[in-house]
């Protein structure tokens, strides 16, 4: 017979005998827990091109990371939200991803949608990757000396890049007296704003400012205010299907036209609507989809084994998503943690370099400068054929080249 004093001994054992594997399944089951990663922009609507070229891209770089091991062992796994390009909607998705306590979140498409949500993720320090909004204001409102810490990063670049070679491109072409439409948002508002400087920098001289409303069919007015002024150059800023409208319109007014403008002037939803009205349209681009480097031939061969097709709506958001993407990687992998301190802390000191399909990424970010896109990484593209083409001859053997981060751009 036991002793009375053996039995709690042999009890305590019992439990400690019942109790191991239960810690070790639990340490198990929180090391192979996914890493929420937020993916938010607008997958429906009239930017649903971008949203979801951008969502394919961020998909297809999450499946190659999950593909090679995660993060440490562990799976990416997205929680995706629609914002159908609504800045109350974006609002409530940001608070709902950060209480959600999501690592980080990739996305944001419309200027409007970023400034109404870039608040909560600074707040809750949850580092954010804007993938393609071109706001400058964006990544400016949290730096230095504005706040001591930015969570807002960015992979897309700057409106004020975008205006600042538009205007360079209407001087070398000889276009002086411009006129500009933009739609009435924040995007439009910005875009306005960052042109007028940088025409009057480059002395070119504004006849016409006008605007119109997102869903506006009906640009004539507008349009023949710019002829009567005398203007050599129409600048559209705006999204696809209301840019489709301009360029019709044009057409319909016999008026021959250089038509340029933002970047979306290269989604689908512009060249298809447009036809043959918009052959000829000039814009800024980060990626123009042709046979390239080897980092952009296997982007184009797996995005289109993955998604059954090669014609992606809009091709330069879906490279910034997969760029973005695996940068965020790379800055988890290097943190060692999860916090959102220690993933703004890598972002901004990332010691590997990336060899992305935009170009090649080296110190993309640092504690005073959070945009990774410089003026040596962009090009001038052109709609030739119902597809993007290089503006330039020089800018595709330049596209070849490792654009590497520039100082002081």
């Amino acid at each position: 017979m036991q002793s009375k004093k053996a039995q709690p001994v042999l009890g305590l054992l019992k439990i400690r005998a019942w109790i191991a594997p239960l810690l070790l399944l639990l340490a198990h089951n929180a090391w192979c827990e996914t890493i929420k990663i937020g993916l938010s922009g607008p997958f429906s609507g009239g930017s649903s091109p971008m949203g979801e070229s951008m969502r394919n891209g961020v998909r297809l770089a999450v499946e190659e990371i999950n593909g090679i091991g995660g993060i440490h062992g562990r799976d990416i796994e997205l929680l995706e939200r629609d914002d159908q390009a609504s800045n109350e909607l974006g609002a409530r998705i940001a608070q709902e991803l950060t209480q959600a306590r999501v690592a980080a979140t990739i996305g944001i498409v419309n200027t409007g949608v970023g400034l109404a949500s870039i608040d909560f993720y600074q707040k809750a320090k949850t580092p954010l990757l804007i993938a393609v909004s071109t706001g400058t204001v964006l990544t400016k409102k949290y730096a230095p000396p504005a706040a001591g810490e930015n969570y807002i990063f960015r992979v897309s670049p700057t409106l004020d890049l975008e205006a600042r070679m538009l205007a360079a491109d209407l001087k070398r072409k000889g276009l002086h007296k411009i006129a500009i439409l933009a739609d009435a948002t924040p995007y439009g508002d910005a875009g306005l704003a960052a042109f007028s400087e940088q025409a009057q920098q480059a002395g070119l001289l504004l006849v016409s400012q006008m605007r119109f409303k997102v869903g506006d069919t009906d640009m004539r007015g507008q349009l023949q205010h710019a002829q009567t002024n005398g203007a050599q150059a129409l600048l559209a800023w705006g999204i696809g299907p209301e840019l489709a409208t301009i360029a019709r319109n044009l057409h319909t007014m016999n008026w021959k036209i250089p038509l340029f403008g933002s970047w979306t002037l290269s989604m689908r939803n512009f060249i298809d609507g447009a036809g043959k009205s918009g052959e000829g349209a000039s814009m800024p681009q980060t990626f123009i989809q042709d046979a390239g480097s080897t980092a952009k031939n296997s982007f184009l061969l797996a995005y289109k084994r993955r998604f059954s097709t090669d014609l992606i709506p809009s091709p330069m958001s879906a490279a910034q998503g997969y760029d973005g993407m695996h940068l965020l990687a790379l800055a988890m992998r290097q943190a060692g943690r999860l916090d959102g301190e220690a993933i703004r802390l890598a972002l901004e000191n990332l010691t590997m370099r990336y060899q992305g399909v935009i170009t090649s990424y080296e110190k993309p970010f640092t504690a005073n400068d959070h945009d990774a896109i410089t003026a040596n990484m962009m090009l001038m593209g052109r709609v030739v054929a119902g597809r993007v083409d290089y503006a330039y001859a020089e800018d595709q053997q330049r596209s070849a080249l490792l654009r590497v981060k520039q100082k002081g751009n």
